[in-house]
């Protein structure tokens, strides 16, 4: 593989996609970017990587822009957090009453908090290194 790669975009899915991007503007502080409202929201990460936030039912029809896509179920999705930051993480989301669902030490020294967003995607917070 290039080592050039990198991830540009990924795209979880809500059928209430406002309640869900307040949720990732609000709790998580990502920034957000100019998207068509009600149907897809979109956020610029740090890393100038793009989180976007679709209506399954509308990112599945066909002969749009793009091909259909869409899942089914929960999804997963991980954003890395700077060294020392994950008490402060802790804190943030008890301050907005979010749920920690799980909490991990990783044998190679990573820590993992878990917890869910309104369209129900399990959302990590990663401290550290888990995958050498």
């Amino acid at each position: 593989m290039p080592a050039s790669l990198r991830i540009y975009e990924t795209v979880i899915y809500a059928s209430d996609v406002g309640a869900t991007a307040a949720f990732y503007r609000d709790v998580l502080e990502l920034k957000p970017i100019g998207t068509p409202p009600g149907f897809m929201a979109g956020f610029r990460l740090g890393d100038e990587s793009v989180l976007l936030i679709f209506d399954p039912a509308r990112s599945a029809v066909a002969g749009r822009d793009v091909p259909a896509h869409g899942t089914r179920g929960a999804g997963h999705l991980a954003f890395a957090v700077a060294p020392g930051s994950l008490e402060e993480w802790r804190t943030r989301l008890r301050v907005h009453s979010v749920e920690i669902e799980r909490e991990v030490e990783w044998p190679r020294g990573g820590r993992s908090l878990y917890f869910r967003d309104p369209a129900d995607t399990s959302v990590e917070l990663v401290e550290g290194e888990i995958w050498r």
